[in-house]
């Protein structure tokens, strides 16, 4: 199955952009659904149908899980639209964790809450997309998701694995395996340690997370980057792709969206569509060889309304991906023979020096680039070395590392 996550500047056409991806790859006949994390009815008004009408039933195609609504749009065959419901899925989770912690709440005399009384708290938009994408990770040929603008998708994105260290370090594995000692450790520490039921939701939600996780790390899952060109679009690109390589995501694509034609008899549309051209040389310059490419949309005169208009754009389909889990963004070099270190080399394309800063902590690396921040788990043999110094060179973060003699093998 290929994921494509579209995100992009605020009001750059994140949504046309899905919505004509997902209707070009459909197409050919294939299993498409989009999936918008707005909750308007943007997604709706582009297609020209009703999206999420219904959830999808048993038998005649693929589930999009309970924290999508989907239906099928009736002009493109295989195509499905689907919408992601934050309060559905927070009262489903509300729902299911009282189902079982529910003899606790009868110890404590507490009343459980009643599903019509339940309201979703902050943060329950990025939980149902991260829900959405491992529901529907199987069943589609594609998935395009049209995601928040970059920083918030970015937040959301990297929430699996964030949640994940923090289980780790509030429950971590070796604790759980001293399970039959907890109340003779309890009574000596004279702390009440944490219940069975603790562990369990623990490693529930360790899975769930994971499963997330895996869907937004798979190699087939890649990033389309919608911007409108214009002053600063190249700007918010090298941005957006120094964020993105932080965390690891791969940027197949930067679309440039409405552009007009490039000869016009207006002068004021051919003055504006010269800008654009300039701005579409500046686009070309900051991805040059990295194998991201450059689709380009044509401005119809008006917005985008049903798939007759979305065809029209001529959105590129996106290419076979591989499958499987991606390698980490970040590679070793020993140069101990050579040089007396290791080198870890960190791909940051667009970051600026003065934007990246790191400090180590333990056996792990915390990371600062372009107001992003990232904690990355450190190679074993590199956890027996100290920083010696880091320099950004050519779109590299390259931190050195020494053996530190304490604790290095003589």
């Amino acid at each position: 199955m290929r994921t494509v996550l579209v995100t992009g500047a605020g009001g750059a056409g994140r949504t046309t952009v899905a919505a004509a991806t997902a209707v070009t790859a459909a197409a050919p006949g294939r299993r498409v659904l989009v999936l918008s994390a707005d909750r308007g009815e943007a997604l709706a008004r582009v297609l020209g149908t009703a999206v999420g009408a219904g959830t999808v039933p048993d038998g005649s195609g693929p589930s999009a899980g309970r924290a999508v609504s989907a239906a099928p749009v009736p002009s493109v065959p295989g195509l499905w639209a689907g919408r992601i419901d934050p309060a559905a899925s927070f009262r489903a989770d509300a729902i299911e964790f009282q189902g079982r912690v529910g003899a606790l709440l009868e110890l404590l005399g507490a009343a459980p809450l009643d599903p019509e009384e339940l309201t979703e708290l902050p943060g329950a938009e990025p939980l149902a997309l991260l829900r959405a994408l491992r529901d529907t990770a199987d069943g589609w040929d594609l998935v395009v998701v049209d995601l928040p603008p970059v920083r918030a998708a970015l937040a959301a994105l990297a929430l699996p694995e964030q949640l994940r260290r923090y289980l780790a370090r509030l429950l971590p594995e070796q604790r759980q395996a001293a399970r039959a000692l907890r109340p003779m450790l309890a009574q000596l520490a004279g702390v009440p340690a944490p219940g069975p039921w603790a562990y369990e939701a623990a490693a529930r939600a360790d899975r769930e997370l994971g499963a997330a996780q895996a869907v937004v790390e798979d190699a087939a899952t890649t990033v389309r980057l919608v911007v409108e060109p214009g002053a600063h679009a190249a700007e918010a690109v090298r941005h957006a792709r120094a964020g993105l390589a932080l965390y690891g995501h791969r940027l197949e694509a930067v679309v440039a969206n409405r552009l007009l034609p490039a000869h016009s008899p207006d002068p004021w549309l051919a003055e504006l569509s010269g800008l654009q051209r300039k701005e579409l040389r500046a686009l070309r310059a900051e991805i040059a060889g990295t194998g991201t490419s450059l689709h380009e949309l044509p401005h119809l005169g008006r917005e985008p309304r049903g798939t007759e208009d979305l065809a029209r754009l001529a959105a590129e389909p996106p290419a076979p991906a591989a499958e499987g889990p991606a390698a980490p963004p970040w590679t070793t070099e020993d140069r101990l023979a050579a040089e007396g270190h290791f080198l870890w080399l960190l791909p940051l394309p667009g970051a600026l020096r003065h934007t990246v800063d790191l400090v180590r902590r333990g056996d792990e690396l915390v990371v600062d680039a372009e107001g992003h921040r990232r904690v990355l788990p450190l190679p074993s043999a590199l956890r027996r070395c100290t920083v010696e110094g880091a320099a950004l060179r050519d779109g590299v973060l390259q931190v050195r590392f020494v053996p530190d003699p304490a604790v290095w093998p003589r």
